[in-house]
């Protein structure tokens, strides 16, 4: 695989609740992070003493962060919206190379912020809120 240019991983959000996904504007950096908690399953019985985890058990989750400039775009008014009506929605993330995740998401966070002498700005935090699939590009 090649070295991937930092802004091909998009977030994109449904505008709409029909499927019409849109690239949230503005963002300068993102992140997505998997994660999967683990059972722990040891016992006095467990081979040499080591750590025993039970597979396919626990909760996955991911969660997406990015942040950029405030451009006051459609899918800035969606994510305010999303926000105060308690909605979760679907979210698409393309990674470059690698694939498209997409599902249900909480935003967990909208923080805006500017200097006097700045443009205006915006961090994003998302919160699983459901099963993703992952469609391999």
């Amino acid at each position: 695989m090649a070295v991937q240019n930092g802004k091909d991983l998009l977030v994109k959000i449904d505008l709409t609740g029909d499927g019409n996904f849109q690239t949230v504007a503005g963002l300068r950096a993102t992140r997505v992070s998997f994660n999967a908690e683990s059972v722990d399953v040891t016992s006095l019985e467990s081979a040499g003493g080591w750590r025993e985890l039970l597979a396919g058990a626990g909760v996955k989750s991911a969660s997406i962060s990015g942040s950029g400039i405030f451009r006051d775009e459609a899918s800035d008014e969606r994510a305010r919206q999303i926000f105060f009506d308690g909605e979760m929605p679907d979210f698409q993330v393309v990674i470059p190379d690698f694939g498209t995740i997409e599902g249900p998401f909480q935003v967990g966070s909208i923080e805006y912020a500017g200097n006097h002498d700045g443009e205006a700005t915006y961090e994003l935090s998302l919160n699983s809120a459901g099963q993703l699939t992952f469609t391999a590009i």
